[in-house]
């Protein structure tokens, strides 16, 4: 697909000036931007509505109706939302310290507490997800922005953009997301429900814990030959010994192939792994 065509200079929208790119996909662009007028630093979001499918158009509706009615540490936070003849822009908060992806690159593997910390951060998150009945369908380390200093780091999930409402006892058959954090049920173009997003909150704590995901393949079919066929998380035998059994069981729980025996969200929020933290989120 061709690169969507953007001003190369700095241009403005409103009350902000955009004035860097921060990332790029086939129908948005996000931009750091700053307030004319208070001078305060934001990510802009402008989506490209002539390039929006009825599907993605239906999970944009999702996004900004989800996201105008919550505030919460561990979400990614909209400001404003502006709209020309031909773009729609979500002004929201703007996250420093990068995203999980980058931290894991620069970080390396992370210790079992820490990623404790992590987990009970993007667990408050998910929490208000499921109190919404929202499935993210998209949860990977690039969509988990972080602020704050480096010692008390705030994980947000963000990037909605593949997001839809699914009542309970419903399902979804779309498929979409990530590959390497993608539920076994989507690559094999199965119906599922909210427990793809438990899947990928699995994959995230392997990749924390290993510093890489739990599985690859060079195509799909053989990513999901790979998950298939594989009798045991593939830990290290050098790290499997450094953790506790509460956190490889969460793990493994979480990465179970079968959606009736993976880990619901509540058996996540009340798993010992968790508990032994204490309560989870940055307050409200």
């Amino acid at each position: 697909m061709a690169a969507l065509p953007y001003p190369s200079e700095p241009f403005t929208i409103g009350d902000y000036l955009l004035k860097s790119k921060l990332g790029e996909s086939s129908v948005s662009i996000v931009w750091k931007a700053e307030s004319k007028s208070s001078g305060q630093v934001v990510a802009v979001k402008q989506v490209f509505l002539s390039k929006l499918n009825r599907h993605l158009a239906n999970c944009l509706d999702c996004e900004l109706s989800f996201l105008s009615s919550v505030n919460h540490p561990n979400i990614i936070r909209l400001l404003h939302v502006l709209q020309s003849e031909s773009c729609l822009f979500l002004v929201l908060e703007f996250c420093a310290g990068g995203n999980l992806a980058s931290y894991i690159r620069s970080h390396g593997r992370i210790q079992e507490e820490l990623a404790r910390r992590f987990m009970l951060q993007l667990g408050a998150g998910l929490e208000v997800l499921q109190s919404h009945h929202i499935i993210h369908r998209d949860l990977k380390p690039e969509n988990i922005l972080l602020s704050g200093p480096e010692d008390d780091l705030a994980l947000k999930i963000a990037d909605f953009g593949l997001s839809r409402s699914v009542d309970p006892g419903k399902y979804a058959q779309t498929v979409c997301g990530s590959p390497l954090y993608m539920a076994p049920e989507v690559l094999q173009f199965r119906s599922y429900d909210e427990k793809v997003d438990m899947w990928s909150l699995g994959a995230i704590l392997f990749e924390l814990l290993n510093g890489h995901p739990p599985f690859h393949g060079r195509t799909n079919v053989q990513l999901l030959q790979n998950i298939k066929s594989s009798t045991c998380l593939p830990f290290s035998k050098l790290i499997l010994s450094q953790l506790h059994p509460d956190c490889v069981d969460i793990c493994s729980r979480l990465l179970s192939v079968n959606p009736v025996d993976r880990m619901s969200f509540q058996e996540f929020y009340q798993h010992r792994f968790l508990r032994k933290g204490g309560k989870g989120g940055r307050g409200s």
